[in-house]
């Protein structure tokens, strides 16, 4: 019902938003001598506000065509080399990259595209043979394809370090900090060759009981019936997802909206102002930012339940008693895999010492294989993206992960 009533009040508001488009391509007419007055331009920015905020977003493409490698300009080329039901690997290749480190980027699956990580992406391709999990819409998976829970999740993270061999790297942004440690220990309790040869956490929850933040807080606040009850909802027919639980993006980035309400009330009134008074490129940055974070996909249900439970509500990773497919995990059983964790000083998603917590269930790597960072006053999207993330973190990613040692088999 949840889902049938958003299809609805989208529909519903398709004529509105129409109206609005001619209204604001009337208002902007060279033509037109109101274009030119104070009010023309206050009811051309209005409607183009309003339109934007209430239009729906599709799946960003990443859009790296280009990186500097040593001062040259050398082409990329986006490569899908293996796909799932849920997820498609992809490669970002440039001449000599199959001779550089292999690196895994595990995109989060919580709401957003992959896409989102693209200054993550961008500042990793000159230094390595870069690959990205690229998580696909659930509504977009026929139901005939099965679930995914969070064990499937790990499962396919093995299988990704798997293929591509002994010596990768791994870079876990966000919600998959959890998941991409629980496979690298599953890897290493079984001694297998392809666990990493080191790995980047990032602004992840892999202890939410420390520092909790207000996600953290409003998880522990409802039981996990709740949440079934509440936000999960049903693939309507329109989609090739019909009948599929999923946990709706729409749901998801109405949460992060009201988190910071003023925050985004402000930016649309920042927007509009600068319209009015003709400045194009300050809009197009606002409008930049709004289509990729406005851009949500939906989750399947059974992962999103069984992380919400696992690991913001019995923090089981972190206590040590999470299990996968009946198999204790132990972070213990890692005695050579370089661990950097990296936080954002002012993260209201990830609370600070969450990440960072990865180190104490690794009490086996040994002190010269490990490294914390806490970017300077960034927030959660700091930590992977932005001035502060291109100019001071990514180089401190970028040293560690190549110094990382292959190891000896």
């Amino acid at each position: 019902m949840l889902y049938s009533l958003h299809e609805f009040q989208h529909a519903a508001f398709s004529p509105v938003r129409a109206a609005l488009e001619i209204q604001h391509s009337t208002l902007t007419n060279p033509f037109n001598p109101l274009s030119y007055t104070p009010m023309g331009r206050a009811v051309a920015a209005a409607c183009d506000v309003i339109e934007h905020a209430t239009r729906r977003f599709g799946k960003p493409r990443f859009g790296i065509t280009e990186t500097e490698v040593e001062g040259r300009t050398v082409p990329v080329a986006e490569e899908i080399v293996a796909r799932w039901p849920f997820m498609q690997l992809k490669r970002f290749a440039r001449a000599g990259s199959d001779d550089d480190p292999r690196l895994l980027i595990v995109a989060p699956l919580s709401g957003h595209y992959a896409t989102l990580l693209r200054d993550t992406v961008r500042a990793m391709v000159p230094h390595f043979d870069t690959y990205i999990t690229d998580w696909r819409d659930a509504r977009k998976v026929p139901a005939a394809e099965g679930r995914f829970d969070l064990d499937d999740y790990i499962d396919l993270t093995i299988d990704l370090l798997r293929r591509l061999g002994p010596g990768c790297r791994v870079m876990a942004v966000c919600q998959p900090s959890v998941p991409v440690l629980a496979a690298a220990a599953l890897l290493a309790q079984d001694r297998d060759p392809a666990r990493p040869a080191a790995m980047v956490l990032m602004g992840g929850p892999v202890d939410a009981r420390i520092n909790p933040t207000e996600p953290n807080r409003f998880a522990l606040s409802h039981p996990i019936e709740w949440f079934e009850r509440r936000v999960i909802g049903r693939v309507p027919m329109m989609y090739p997802g019909f009948t599929r639980r999923v946990y709706p993006g729409f749901v998801q980035l109405a949460g992060f909206m009201a988190m910071n309400l003023d925050r985004h009330i402000d930016a649309h009134l920042e927007m509009f102002h600068r319209l009015v008074r003709g400045d194009g490129e300050g809009a197009a940055t606002h409008r930049g930012f709004y289509d990729e974070y406005r851009a949500v996909m939906d989750l399947p249900a059974e992962y999103y339940l069984q992380t919400i439970h696992q690991v913001f509500q019995k923090f089981e990773l972190a206590r040590g008693v999470m299990t996968s497919r009946g198999r204790r995990i132990e972070p213990r059983a890692m005695t050579d895999v370089a661990l950097m964790t990296v936080e954002g000083e002012r993260d209201d998603i990830s609370g600070l010492g969450q990440t960072e917590a990865a180190h104490r269930l690794c009490p086996n790597l040994p002190a010269a294989r490990r490294l914390h960072y806490v970017a300077p006053k960034v927030g959660h999207y700091g930590v992977f993206n932005g001035r502060r993330w291109r100019e001071s973190t990514a180089p401190k990613v970028v040293a560690f992960l190549r110094k990382a040692a292959r190891r000896a088999r």
